[in-house]
């Protein structure tokens, strides 16, 4: 189960991750982030983000993968923000595809299916937290690499635009572990009743991610 764990956190399992920049590109673009100590500001406001808005969800829905469709509307619900309503769908259905074409398992192919029948919207926490049960991934787990794929997907983004280089950013991610650390601790047990925003400015700025003249990420 460890090497389950470790292949579905690495960076080469193909989700389309390195599609989104979880607002950063927009931020960039209006002058809020600018050097190495605003991207690292800005990792920590989407790992609380991520905390106090995902991490609820993908647990509840590994503790209970019947309630699905209700924790999917509350997800969609909650992600006002049209740009990360969209991510999160397109993220969703990308895991959910990709961990049924890997893993085959009778479950995974009917989420999947549910998807793209538009049975289900598809977010992405709470159908990762349904397709890691099926997986036999721990909760505990399954919130730990839902996390650490937001860490790495910034810092993977914030090389891209040239806002950091490579050991740069593998410095960023070592000096957030104590963060990371943090956000379980604090978010791991919430109920989805205790689903919050808690990075405002980087939601404003996201939904201005279509306006952008050129663009290198989706959202």
């Amino acid at each position: 189960m460890d090497w389950l764990v470790l292949q579905l956190a690495d960076s080469a399992f193909p989700v389309g991750g390195f599609a989104h920049s979880a607002g950063l590109e927009s931020c960039v673009q209006h002058g809020v982030v600018r050097g190495r100590d605003q991207v690292l500001r800005f990792v920590r406001d989407v790992l609380w983000q991520t905390g106090t808005g995902a991490l609820p969800l993908v647990g509840a829905a590994h503790d209970a993968p019947d309630h699905l469709g209700d924790l999917d509307e509350l997800c969609d619900a909650f992600l006002s923000n049209h740009v990360a309503n969209r991510a999160s769908r397109t993220q969703g259905l990308a895991f959910a595809a990709t961990c049924d074409r890997v893993f085959r398992r009778p479950v995974l192919a009917a989420l999947s299916e549910r998807i793209r029948s538009g049975a289900l919207r598809g977010h992405h926490a709470p159908v990762s937290g349904v397709a890691f049960r099926a997986l036999d991934i721990a909760r505990e787990d399954a919130q730990r690499i839902f996390l650490y794929s937001a860490l790495r997907g910034v810092v993977a983004a914030a090389i891209r635009l040239g806002l950091v280089g490579p050991h740069d950013a593998q410095r960023i991610q070592q000096e957030c572990a104590g963060e990371l650390d943090r956000v379980m601790l604090a978010c791991a047990g919430l109920p989805p009743s205790e689903i919050a925003q808690t990075a405002p400015l980087v939601d404003l700025l996201q939904a201005a991610h279509d306006r952008l003249y050129c663009r290198l990420f989706q959202s």
